[in-house]
């Protein structure tokens, strides 16, 4: 049992909100929808939880067509991305509000609601009115009233972006105890690809309103079958050169040529694009067999523990995600390395043709 979406699109206004969506979603698993601004989570999430309806097709819950079924009688939780709470009520009685209507008594709400606070670090602040916390605090409230009660369904929408990074990683761990302990469908949207590898679970990849990819999180993030799910689950995006293959060798132009081993071994001759990701660029060799591409710099970030170096390559701009705090200037030159075993390969028309091998 679950909740099955077949063959739904959405249009508002002539616009192409959502296209072509068959998804199946099983009882008691957590989804990560991943996919970047305006890729059509939120409007995925909606029709899920039966504040829109779809242009076409079907929404399915535990067997029944509920396509036409309002929210107020789906059993349903969802936090969206701005937080919304009832203003009037205190913070107590707002995580309360779901449990009214339930055959639970005053004790038992009681020790629910006070359980979520706790966890959320709301016990304080029960007695105050929603305009009385932060930001951040209003949405901690309006995440334990969709945690207060146990729905066949809940969706969050990304629920932790407007909060600081290190309440997000508390909430984060604190919410996945949650989601392992509840039979319900889970749905979590995010844009950030780290997120969805910590949450775990199965991911959706997302872009301009069409699923590209469904599975295990961890198998999808090895294993994108096409360069665009590549690039929307790697934070910096994926790096692609182009590629020749002739016989036992690869050449990436600009006098770069290396053997193929490994992965690579037997690959057929032609033409591809090979996809390296950010963190396998390095400013060192790590072995003789390490292809080594120099530039000059175009841009460079530090972030915190990291160094984000752009350079140029090929009328193209290649990025590198170093540990570290490495300074260097516009327009400095500049050698990477890259081992070719963590090399993707992926055809002319983008569809995956090898993974690396770790």
């Amino acid at each position: 049992m679950g909740l099955e979406l077949a063959k739904v699109d959405k249009f508002v206004a002539g616009e192409m909100h959502l296209k072509d969506i068959d998804l199946t979603l099983e009882s008691g698993s957590r989804y990560v929808i991943l996919g970047r601004t305006l890729a059509g989570k939120t409007s995925l999430l909606r029709i899920m939880a039966g504040l829109d309806k779809p242009s076409s097709g079907k929404v399915i819950m535990d067997g029944q067509d509920v396509t036409g079924v309002s929210v107020r009688k789906r059993d349903v939780g969802m936090v969206y991305q701005q937080f919304i709470n009832y203003p009037s009520l205190n913070i107590y009685k707002n995580i309360a509000s779901p449990l009214k209507n339930t055959s639970m008594s005053r004790a038992q709400i009681d020790e629910r609601v006070r359980a979520i606070a706790d966890m959320l670090h709301l016990t304080p602040l029960l007695h105050r009115l929603p305009e009385e916390l932060s930001g951040g605090q209003q949405q901690r409230t309006a995440i334990a009233r969709a945690l207060a009660k146990d729905t066949r369904l809940l969706l969050l929408d990304e629920p932790l972006v407007n909060l600081d990074y290190k309440l997000r990683e508390e909430l984060r761990d604190e919410l996945l105890r949650i989601f392992a302990q509840r039979e319900s469908i889970v749905v979590y949207t995010t844009t950030e690809p780290s997120e969805a590898l910590m949450l775990g679970g199965n991911v959706v990849i997302m872009h301009e309103g069409r699923v590209l990819q469904v599975g295990p999180t961890s198998t999808i993030y090895r294993h994108p079958a096409t360069m665009q799910v590549a690039e929307v689950f790697s934070d910096p995006p994926i790096n692609f050169v182009r590629a020749e293959v002739n016989g036992t060798t690869a050449h990436l132009r600009i006098n770069i040529d290396f053997p193929l081993t490994g992965h690579l071994k037997g690959l057929a001759p032609g033409v591809y694009q090979f996809g390296i990701r950010p963190h396998h660029f390095s400013l060192h060799p790590h072995s003789q067999q390490d292809v080594k591409i120099c530039s000059r710099v175009e841009l460079s970030e530090i972030n915190g523990s990291e160094t984000f170096l752009h350079f140029h390559y090929r009328n193209r701009s290649l990025v590198m995600q170093a540990q570290g705090v490495h300074s260097r200037g516009v327009g400095e030159n500049i050698c990477v390395y890259v081992r070719p075993q963590y090399f993707y390969v992926f055809d002319e028309q983008g569809k995956l043709v090898l993974s690396p091998e770790h």
